[in-house]
This record gives structure tokens, C-alpha cells and sequence, in this order.
């Protein structure tokens, strides 16, 4: 039977379908959605906001033009409602120069004229007065993503102002005029902008364009209309936008949700004549309309790849009944293997498949592997178990064979360092000394390992009874340790409570309270103090045992429970043990189902061990 290639037989099915699938996809969605939607879009605003700052900057210009052509020489009251001002005043040169308009004081400075945007305070619009006090003030509204403030009421207001020296026949300034408008609720200011730069339209009722002018962060001048369908005076604008615009004084360019609704938006500053940013100019273009039209060109991307689909479905169909029979072979197969049937083959299907011939064939050849190997490790567990138990019955015997010698050399030795077998002259009672302190090491020694020797037999059985922890088990420890304190000069001080009554098994917490106090005198400061404490916390108790030392590291806190694992200080290299005291110690308290850990202090360590009370 001829065989074909399972790549080739995948490739020439699907090629076709993602072909046609990624080609129509990739045309129209990159032409229609990034091109022609939301690149234009962003692209508009930008232009836009190009255009608006154009149109307020001609605003400005509009100002100078009408106070130039006017007649100066007509009563301020009829210039004022002639060139449609909100204000207009005359300063002497002396005046001017100290105004409160950094304007009017550079027309004067430099007998040119000056136009720019300023902001006018509390006093100046008092002086004002007229009908332009009630629309400067302006109260702030709370705003989704504005920064946080304080303020309730804006009560200052920013003008567009031009200023005119007058001079005389020496060219020197005789006087300085000088008018505004409010830009504070300019209505016509701002639909003039938008109806320049985007014209009459609207979607939904809602105006497709739209132009801001802030003061600081607050809408001065709007028309973005809130929920209510009124003009959002008094909303602020987002912190991020604030921090871009104002603060770092950059334009921002992107989406933002402006009082309920995303648009394509574009900020830039406001700044005054000395380069200081006062507000903001705003230009947006409603996301809404171009959204729709997105869903729908996403819908014709649906259809195409439904029926991209259920193109791929047909096909893969076809191609499933020339390898399904196969692979439900071979999937049997590895679940009897998973099953423990290992040397489990696959008689050869005579697959029209090449690649799954040659997968049947590695998967037999896998299958002779893993019982051979299954059969090898099963010898080496035998022969690992057997070893083990021989280690075992090995330590517990030397162990308990060298307790009982050690028993009778520690008694001897003893005696006669002391005196009782007849007096030693200085130099053999040193010598002697030496040998008491190896045999009392040796002694610590075999005990741990008769104790390891338990542990690892998993004969570590645990006999309950009640006793004092503190009295009749860390009493004890202290007393028996307490010439190897005394000869380092240390100051031990044991404030566990001794009426603290527990439930466990006192013969093994006992080795735990030599471990750890005999550990902290090893490993302890000269002259330093050692602290046992306790707490009772209702269900269980905490013991800590402290000592002056260097703080152990957190790498050297994983290894401190390990068997046979000894910390690398320096200043203790000379303390002869042999790294088992607190793996057993681990392995006592857990078996009371506790637990123990270390805790670096700043001036030493504290050794933590919980337990149950019963």
C-alpha cells in the first residue's frame, strides 16, 4: 500500500483555507479599520486641534485689530459696547507699568502692541463689575478621574486681552488702552471654533466635534454637553491628561472619556505672554460613530470566517477518517501502558500513515525500554532496601554497644579527675579533663545517633503523658548545662513559666530542651546571655530559646535542620558536633505535630518551636 506524507496531506487541505482566510482578513481589516478609521480619526484630531488654536490665536488678533481701528477719542463706555468688549481701559504710562496685567505692563515696557491670554483676579473683575461677574464664576463639579481638590468655586477668570501704547511726538508712550473678552462660558467662542473646524455635525444629537477651553483644569468655555444635555461647565479635566499638558507643558493626543463619552481627543496648552500655562484647549471628535461603523466591518469579518470555517471543518473532516483509526490505536495503547502494562506493543496496522508508522514502531520500542528498565530499578530498590536496613541495624547496634562502654569510661574518668581514686598532680588532671570532655562529646554523640537510629526506623513513638514543660523538662536542661555556662561566663536567664503543663511525651521533649540549650551555649557569644521564654497561646505554647550571636543568614536558615549539616562560621570552627541535634530536634517537635523555626534578632538568634498543649 502506497503511504503519503501526514505533513503533506495537513498542508495541501489547509493552505487553501488560510490562504483565503488571512488574505481577506488581513486586506480588509488593515485598509478599512487602520487606515480608514482610526488612523483618520486620530489624524483629524490632530488637524483639528491645529485649526483651533489657529481660530483662538485669530480671536486674539480680531481684539487688537478693532481697539486699532477705533476712535480712541470716544468716551471708554461707548468704545466698550462698540468694540463689543468686556472691558476696555486707558492707564497713564505710570500706571501701566505696574498694572496687573502683565500684558498692559509689556505694551508699555517695549511701545508695542501685546495680545495674548491672561487670567483676571478676585479685584479686577470687581472693578469690572457690569455683566460679567456672574459668568466668571464658576462652580467646580465633582469629576470621574479628575485630580483631587479642594476648591468648590472658581471666582477668577480667563481673558483674551490686547493692549495699545499710545505715543506721542517723541515716541514716548502718553498712554496705554487696553480691552477683553471673558473667555469664561463664551458660548459663541466656542461654537464658532467648532462650527469652523468641524462644521454642523451631529450623531445622535450629539455633536460629532467638540471644543474646550479650561482654566487650570476646570471647562471655562464648552460645548460637551453632560448627561442632562446641558453644557459641562464647571468638570474637570483627567489628572493623566492634567500631568501631560500642564504640568510637563506637552501635548496629549488620544483616546479620552470626556463627561460619559470616548473621543478622539487632543490637548495642548494655554500659556500667557511670559510662557506660563493657564489653561487648556481641547478639541474632540466623537468615537461613537466610528465605532458602529467598526462593529459592522467586524461583522463582514465574521461571516467570512465562519465560512473560512466551516470550509477548514469539511476538509478536516475528510482528512480525519484517514487517521483517526490509527491514532484511537495508539491512544488504547498508551492508556495500557500508563496502566502498568508495561512491554505492551502495537502489531504493526499496515497505517497508510508513514509518520504514524514510524510513531507505532519508536512507541514498541519505548514500551521494551521502560519494562527493562522497570525490572532493573525494581533489583535496585531490593538491593537499596536491603543496604539500608543493614546501615540501620548497624547504627542502632554500634550505638547501643558503644552507650553501654561509654557509660562506665565517663563514670571512671570522671571519678578520677575528681580525686576519688587518689590525688593527680596538675598535669594529669588536665590530661584528664580533656578526656572527660571528648568522652562527654562522645557520649552527646551516641545518643543522637541512637535517637537518628529511632527517626529513621520510623520507630519514633510518641507516649503522652502530663508534665511541667517548664519545671521538670527546661528546669532540668538548665541545671545540667549549667557548668558549661558558668565557664563561658554567660548569663542565662530561663522565664518559662514553671506551672506551664503540656501533654506529650517527656522523654522527647526533653531531648529537645538539651539540643537547643546545649546549641545556643555552643553557639553562643562569651559573656553573652542566653533567654528561654514561653507563651501560652490557649491551644498551644511557644518556646523560644535566645542567645547573643552572629544573626544567621537566610541562606544558612534552610540548612540549620538538616541532617548532618553544619553552619560555616567562622568564630566557631573549633565546636565539635555533628549537625544531627536539630534534625532531631525537627523531627520531635513535628511528630507532636509542631513545628520549629529560627528567627535572626539583631544582636543574635531566637530557636521557635510550637506545640499542641494536648
Amino acid at each position: 500500500m502506497k503511504t503519503h506524507s501526514l505533513k503533506r496531506k495537513i498542508l495541501v487541505a489547509f493552505t487553501a483555507v488560510i490562504v483565503l482566510l488571512a488574505g481577506s482578513i488581513f486586506s480588509l481589516g488593515w485598509y478599512a479599520v487602520r487606515k480608514n478609521l482610526f488612523e483618520q480619526t486620530q489624524l483629524r484630531a490632530i488637524r483639528a486641534l491645529d485649526s483651533a488654536r489657529v481660530f483662538y490665536e485669530e480671536e486674539i488678533n480680531r481684539i487688537g485689530v478693532s481697539i486699532q481701528t477705533a476712535d480712541l477719542q470716544q468716551p471708554e463706555a461707548i468704545l466698550w459696547e462698540k468694540l463689543r468688549l468686556d472691558y476696555f481701559c486707558r492707564l497713564s504710562p505710570e500706571k501701566a507699568a505696574v498694572a496687573a496685567s502683565e500684558i498692559v505692563r509689556a505694551a508699555a515696557a517695549t511701545r508695542q502692541p501685546v495680545g495674548g491670554s491672561r487670567i483676571l483676579g478676585r479685584d479686577e473683575l470687581a472693578d469690572i463689575g457690569g455683566t460679567v461677574q456672574g459668568p466668571t464664576k464658576i462652580a467646580i463639579l465633582p469629576t470621574e478621574k479628575a485630580r483631587p481638590t479642594t476648591l468648590k468655586t472658581l471666582e477668577t477668570a480667563m481673558a483674551k486681552e490686547y493692549a495699545l501704547p499710545i505715543l506721542d511726538a517723541a515716541g514716548q508712550v502718553r498712554e496705554v488702552v487696553y480691552g477683553g473678552r471673558v473667555v469664561n462660558q463664551d458660548n459663541y467662542l466656542v461654537d464658532r471654533i467648532r462650527k469652523l473646524v468641524f462644521g454642523d455635525e451631529v450623531y445622535n444629537e450629539k455633536p460629532v466635534g467638540t471644543v474646550t477651553i479650561f482654566q487650570d483644569d476646570v471647562r471655562i468655555s464648552t460645548n460637551v454637553l453632560d448627561e442632562n444635555g446641558r453644557r459641562a461647565i464647571g468638570t474637570r479635566v483627567s489628572a493623566q491628561v492634567y500631568d501631560a499638558v500642564v504640568e510637563r507643558g506637552q501635548r496629549w493626543l488620544d483616546r479620552a472619556f470626556v463627561v460619559g463619552h470616548w473621543y478622539r481627543s487632543g490637548y495642548e496648552p494655554i500659556r500667557n505672554i511670559d510662557n506660563v500655562i493657564i489653561g487648556i484647549l481641547y478639541v474632540g471628535i466623537l468615537e461613537e460613530p466610528y465605532n458602529i461603523m467598526a462593529t459592522r466591518m467586524l461583522t463582514a469579518f465574521i461571516i467570512v470566517i465562519l465560512l473560512a470555517s466551516i470550509l477548514a471543518f469539511v476538509l478536516a473532516f475528510i482528512l480525519s477518517g484517514s487517521i483517526s483509526r490509527p491514532l484511537t490505536v495508539m491512544r488504547d495503547a498508551t492508556q495500557r501502558l500508563s496502566g502498568g502494562e508495561l512491554g505492551h506493543l502495537i502489531l504493526d496496522p499496515h497505517f497508510s500513515i508513514e509518520e504514524l508508522r514510524q510513531l507505532a514502531r519508536a512507541f514498541n520500542d519505548m514500551s521494551v525500554q521502560l519494562e527493562e528498565r522497570e525490572v532493573r530499578l525494581q533489583e535496585n530498590n531490593q538491593k537499596l532496601a536491603e543496604l539500608n536496613k543493614s546501615y540501620l541495624d548497624l547504627l542502632g547496634f554500634v550505638a547501643h554497644e558503644l552507650k553501654g562502654l561509654l557509660s562506665s569510661a565517663v563514670i571512671n574518668a570522671y571519678s578520677l579527675r575528681d580525686g576519688l581514686l587518689g590525688l593527680i598532680n596538675f598535669k594529669q588532671k588536665k590530661a584528664v579533663d580533656s578526656i572527660c570532655r571528648n568522652l562527654d562529646y562522645l557520649d552527646a554523640t551516641v545518643k543522637k545517633f541512637l535517637n537518628l537510629s529511632r527517626i529513621e526506623r520510623g520507630n519514633l513513638e510518641i507516649n503522652k503523658t502530663e508534665f511541667l514543660l517548664g519545671r521538670d523538662v527546661f528546669e532540668m536542661a538548665v541545671q545540667t548545662f549549667a557548668k558549661m555556662v558558668s565557664a563561658r561566663q554567660m548569663t542565662l536567664v530561663n522565664q518559662i513559666d514553671p506551672l506551664l503543663k503540656i501533654r506529650a511525651d517527656m522523654d522527647l521533649m526533653m531531648i529537645v530542651a538539651n539540643n537547643l540549650v546545649n546549641n545556643a551555649i555552643k553557639y553562643g557569644t562569651d559573656g553573652g546571655r542566653i533567654e528561654l521564654t514561653s507563651r501560652d497561646k490557649g491551644e498551644f505554647v511557644t518556646i523560644e530559646v535566645y542567645n547573643d550571636s552572629r544573626p544567621i543568614t537566610p541562606e544558612m536558615t534552610e540548612q540549620l535542620f538538616k541532617k548532618f549539616s553544619r553552619l560555616n562560621v567562622p568564630e566557631k570552627k573549633q565546636v565539635k558536633g555533628t549537625g544531627l541535634g536539630l534534625y532531631i530536634t525537627k523531627q520531635i517537635v513535628e511528630a507532636h505535630g509542631g513545628s520549629i523555626r529560627v528567627q535572626p534578632r539583631d544582636h543574635g538568634n531566637s530557636f521557635i518551636f510550637t506545640i499542641r498543649k494536648e
